[in-house]
């Protein structure tokens, strides 16, 4: 019973949150995410719950948009719901429609939550892609556990000048998470679909190396290992039926 109230006070929270669009554009917001780790078997009876949400939080003139995403790889069935507020006044905000569809999480969606994990991060301008996402379904995220802040920061905003020389643009939008228990940076790299994930391009240190050289590139990765204390990735699909865009 304590998982389960857990669970529903983080669900209830985020999905009051006055949530804008999830636009790249602005600059300046909080990401919240909520990962959903769901019970075996209950997969189709978590999207119907959530479709049921959606309905009643529509059927309530709610505003609101967020994505939902589908993690492809890794232990358990995770799903991580994502949405944008401006700044932390939004959080003094009461979602209306949101509070009417209480009674509609607890029944048809906290019960096959297995887990839940909410956390929230800050983008990186000034080092992530400036193009919006677009219509783009799939995100390979790498996540960085970091032991050497000023050194990270130093080499990521190295690697990332030297590709956006290169090919004009950062291929993905980077963020530093707020607190939790997980990675302290991550960089979320959109595809259109999983034919663009065989689409054969230079690796990150292959361009670096074609600008700076080989001893500099050594130097520099060396630099970069130093500086963290773990690094991994995960893949994740737009689940747009259980999205509110």
């Amino acid at each position: 019973m304590k998982i389960l109230k857990t669970t529903f006070f983080a669900l209830s929270l985020l999905l009051m949150l006055p949530m804008i669009s999830q636009s790249q554009e602005q600059e300046n917001f909080i990401m919240n995410l909520t990962e959903f780790t769901i019970k075996y078997g209950h997969d189709g009876n978590f999207k119907e719950g959530v479709k049921k949400w959606n309905k009643c939080y529509k059927d309530n003139n709610g505003t609101n948009t967020w994505n939902v995403w589908h993690r492809i790889q890794g232990k358990g069935n995770v799903y991580v719901l994502s949405g944008n507020m401006a700044n932390w006044a939004e959080m003094d905000k009461e979602d209306a429609a949101g509070k009417a569809c209480r009674a509609v999480g607890l029944e048809y969606i906290t019960p096959h939550i297995e887990s839940t994990e909410f956390n929230m991060a800050t983008p990186m301008p000034e080092i992530s892609r400036k193009a919006p996402l677009g219509d783009m379904s799939i995100v390979w995220v790498t996540n960085f556990k970091v032991k050497d802040d000023a050194a990270f920061n130093e080499v990521i905003k190295d690697v990332t000048t030297t590709m956006s020389s290169k090919e004009g643009e950062s291929r993905g939008y980077w963020y530093s998470v707020m607190g939790g228990e997980g990675s302290d940076y991550f960089v979320s790299t959109p595809f259109k679909d999983f034919a663009a994930l065989d689409v054969d391009r230079d690796g990150v240190w292959k361009i670096y190396e074609s600008v700076h050289g080989k001893a500099k590139t050594k130097e520099t990765r060396t630099k970069l290992r130093a500086s963290v204390d773990n690094i991994w990735d995960y893949t994740y699909t737009l689940a747009k039926d259980i999205s509110m865009q």
